[in-house]
């Protein structure tokens, strides 16, 4: 069955620390959850080992661990985003998640992008191997900011380029080219949800975006669409909510909410908690 959590970043900008993050994914009643890098305070072992046995002891496993920003930049700025990748893998080791996020490469270019995309799979293929040694999984994740995987192709692209089997996919649902975004305003010339099918197959994990909930549903999105492209691909995984709306309500009750209107879309009877 789909397990349903929620990423740490749907509380930028809220005033949460970690603790009270884990605390209130158990109160909302999720199946597991997952962190963004700079969320922690320290990287100390004992800190993290700490917030593993919380989430261990609170039944809540940790999906992945998030990294900021992507490769694009000189020769320098490549390697120390690739050191900082490689330092996510090795938390990643120590609290128990799976996977590492990492982004592509950000660029306003049209043209001229094959330089680009080689020196991408350059640093991806090194994170990778690097990955593979310690035995954690690092994932692409596609997005719309100019990024070299924001649409499907692109993304199946650079999959095809890094070649390496330590390498896998998050899709993130809102963060394709011609995605509507918070201001509900979608490219008519762009079918996001094809870029999510011919994705899918390679993910392991999806991100779900909620920007406007609107009578207990997701307004901007079309998250019964999606359910049924998640049941189509047989997908099993993870999804997770990443809430980025503006409302005044309580983030804790929007996510509440989002959390209840995946599980309808999805079938699941659970109801969810409170907080």
């Amino acid at each position: 069955m789909i397990k349903i959590g929620c990423n740490y970043l749907s509380f930028k900008g809220a005033e949460i620390s970690v603790d009270d993050f884990i605390d209130t994914c158990h109160d909302l009643r999720l199946d597991c959850l997952d962190f963004h890098q700079r969320a922690f305070s320290s990287t100390a072992v004992d800190y993290l080992l700490g917030l593993k046995r919380k989430c261990l002891d609170l039944g809540l496993p940790i999906g992945y661990l998030g990294v900021a920003g992507g490769f694009a930049g000189d020769a320098d700025f490549q390697q120390g985003k690739i050191e900082e990748a490689k330092s996510a893998v090795d938390m990643a080791l120590v609290l128990g998640a799976p996977l590492i996020r990492v982004f592509g490469w950000h660029t306003f270019e049209t043209e001229g992008r094959e330089p680009m995309f080689a020196a991408l799979a350059r640093c991806l293929g090194e994170v990778c191997a690097y990955g593979a040694d310690k035995g954690i999984i690092v994932a692409l994740q596609n997005h719309d900011n100019r990024n070299l995987a924001a649409t499907g192709p692109d993304v199946l692209r650079i999959i095809k380029d890094v070649d390496h089997p330590n390498l896998s996919f998050v899709m993130d649902t809102g963060q394709w080219r011609g995605s509507p975004g918070a201001s509900g305003e979608a490219d008519p010339a762009v079918d996001i949800y094809r870029y999510m099918e011919q994705t899918l197959p390679y993910a392991a994990y999806v991100r779900c975006k909620f920007y406007q909930i609107a009578d207990g549903r997701e307004s901007v999105l079309d998250y019964e669409r999606i359910a049924n492209i998640l049941r189509a691909g047989e997908y099993n995984g993870c999804i997770s909510i990443v809430y980025e709306g503006r409302e005044a309500e309580d983030r804790r009750v929007l996510i509440g909410k989002a959390a209840a209107h995946l599980r309808q879309v999805l079938g699941h009877s659970a109801a969810a908690g409170s907080v």
